[in-house]
């Protein structure tokens, strides 16, 4: 028998408009900032939120340390400056052989040299056009260009391996900046796109370009071929919310099976974006399809905070959960439930039934992680925005405005795909006058949230700069909460090209965790390989269970030894639910017994209409 608390009452009134006013309790202001302080630091905030701005909210004292590190270090390093010299004369007399006519251009490299940061293959010098006098040449000028400033970014004795690793990333940058294939005199493709079209791809793209610069004023929708809209083809799962609170909506799916298993899926997703990318298109949602093979789902819709909520903590986020655990234990009750979280949502999750396991409480069943970091000792790529110096100007970017907007946050994960996101789109779309259809992936990730001020710098805080959880010391009420204390059965899914939770990064749970696990490693990045519906071509995943008292497996042990497979890996999570879940029943009723947790609007309720 699951233990059943009494279900928290909700902190705000649950029949409330989604505008309503925050009650969540505000700390109090920090006794050790003296009044004759106050001004003065807030001067200093305000001079650093300004900056920000102007940075997109990187810090330049962060290059600037990093500038001196290396360049310190490169002027007492003689043999490393005559190996530079003597690369870049080689390098010179290499493309002025190949523009004579006299050698062959080298292909791109793949990856920086000396440093585990991985490039994407470039691939706009791959058109047949490229191979021809003299794109060749100057394709390989700026290869080779690319590739002497990685050399002289990394391997200077001395430099420290965070700032290398910025200096190479930011000198790639600025190679790819000057990339010839960045203008229309020196592109190939769009040479030929603009002879044979008479300039009319120029035209349409000066026509993008408007279009793009008025959707970013927030008066027009993304442009593109085909609209999306929630509730008409996005997020249209039948289902009703059951329960609000002042920070989350819980959204019970309507049963389309005659039986369904009797515990339920309760899905946390992350803040930072919409709860919809679980229900996108229906030929793409993970909520339909888990309704399909009869469950029982639950899903949390999060408010997006404003001005007025910057002082949200983690605290909130974790009671605002509590309350829809206990939702979901009052509308399904006597049985436990299967946990789901996805990123933050998934890091959220761990803290909760880690909080929960310590205190006695086993109402989670199973725990399936998707995409989610519980040790961020090795973040990946995003290390290089997570110092001390970047978390303390984002601090004062949020301390301004009162939170952070998703507009901000996709900075950072654009320069690290700068060729993809930044250069290619802008190429496609500017130059040649193409325009990408947009899909329902693509219209979920413009449909930006909030950040609250206080929460996101906890969450920076306690995760990126000090591991607080993985290394057990993230305090819950009075006391730490450890991983080791879950021991639910734990299903594991990760990415080969998430660049925000690093397969490697998330594979570290087997670390921490002394419960059973069965880990997913899945193609695809950190958003499409977690949508990857049954029939997706050219989707493939590896899967493999570790028992309790297995021993530990190094990430690349576990790739050679785990065996590959076609297809998507959503059944496999199917079969690993049901095999952990009791015989088929009648289907539960829509809603609790309570005002409180009686049926409200239908999905996708009202949360998710805010902006």
């Amino acid at each position: 028998m699951s233990t059943q608390p009494k279900l928290i009452a909700s902190r705000a009134d649950q029949t409330a408009p989604s505008t309503q006013t925050s009650e969540i309790k505000r700390p109090s202001p920090d006794p050790k900032k003296t009044p004759l302080l106050a001004p003065f630091e807030t001067l200093d905030r305000m001079a650093h939120a300004s900056v920000a701005k102007a940075t997109s909210g990187l810090s330049p004292s962060v290059l600037a340390e990093a500038w001196m590190d290396w360049a310190t270090h490169l002027a007492v390093s003689p043999g490393k400056q005559m190996h530079l010299m003597e690369q870049a004369l080689q390098n010179a007399h290499t493309v002025w052989m190949a523009s004579l006519g006299i050698g062959k251009p080298e292909a791109a490299p793949e990856t920086r040299p000396d440093t585990t940061l991985a490039l994407n293959p470039d691939r706009r010098f791959a058109g047949e056009a490229w191979q021809k006098y003299p794109f060749n040449v100057w394709s390989q000028a700026h290869q080779q260009s690319w590739t002497w400033w990685q050399d002289a970014m990394t391997g200077v004795h001395g430099v420290t391996p965070e700032h290398e690793n910025l200096m190479g990333f930011v000198a790639g940058l600025m190679a790819d900046t000057a990339a010839p294939s960045n203008f229309a005199m020196t592109n190939a493709d769009v040479i030929s796109a603009t002879l044979t079209e008479h300039g009319q791809n120029l035209v349409r793209g000066v026509k993008n370009l408007t279009e793009d610069l008025i959707a970013k004023t927030g008066t027009a929708p993304p442009a593109g071929p085909q609209v999306f809209e929630v509730g008409r083809n996005l997020a249209t799962t039948p289902g009703k919310v059951v329960f609000r609170n002042d920070l989350i909506e819980l959204i019970q799916y309507t049963p389309t099976t005659d039986t369904v298993r009797p515990e339920p899926i309760l899905i946390v997703p992350a803040w930072i974006m919409k709860y919809y990318i679980l229900d996108l298109s229906p030929q793409n949602s993970l909520v339909k399809y888990l309704v399909e093979q009869g469950f029982t789902v639950f899903i949390l819709s999060w408010r997006n905070p404003t001005a007025e909520d910057r002082d949200l903590g983690m605290d909130d986020y974790l009671a605002a959960l509590g309350d829809a655990v206990d939702a979901v234990s009052q509308i399904v009750p006597d049985v436990k439930v299967h946990a789901t979280g996805y990123c933050i949502g998934g890091t959220l999750l761990s803290l909760k039934a880690a909080q929960m396991a310590r205190d006695g409480d086993d109402r989670i069943q199973t725990l399936t992680l998707l995409a989610t970091q519980v040790d961020f000792e090795d973040p990946g790529e995003l290390q290089l925005f997570t110092s001390e110096s970047e978390v303390s100007f984002l601090e004062n970017v949020m301390w301004d405005q009162g939170y952070l907007d998703t507009r901000q946050m996709a900075g950072a994960f654009q320069l690290l795909k700068s060729r993809d996101l930044i250069w290619s789109r802008y190429i496609r779309e500017y130059l040649e006058g193409g325009r990408q259809d947009r899909f329902d992936l693509m219209a979920w990730n413009a449909d930006s949230t909030r950040m609250p001020y206080r929460m996101h710098s906890e969450y920076l805080r306690q995760f990126y700069l000090n591991n607080a959880f993985a290394e057990g010391r993230y305090r819950i009420g009075d006391a730490p909460v450890a991983i080791s204390d879950i021991s639910a059965s734990v299903f594991c899914v990760s990415t080969t090209g998430d660049h925000i939770a690093p397969w490697q990064s998330v594979y570290k749970l087997h670390l921490l965790s002394d419960t059973g696990i069965t880990f997913v490693l899945t193609s695809g990045g950190h958003n499409t390989g977690i949508v990857n519906p049954p029939g997706h071509p050219g989707r493939d995943y590896r899967i493999c269970t570790r028992a309790a008292d297995s021993r530990f497996l190094s990430p690349a042990d576990w790739e050679a030894q785990t065996d590959h497979h076609d297809g998507s890996w959503w059944p496999e999570l199917v079969s690993w639910l049901k095999e952990r879940s009791s015989g088929a029943v009648a289907p539960p009723r829509m809603g609790g017994t309570t005002d409180q947790l009686a049926p409200r609007e239908p999905a996708p309720g009202t949360y998710v209409f805010q902006r």
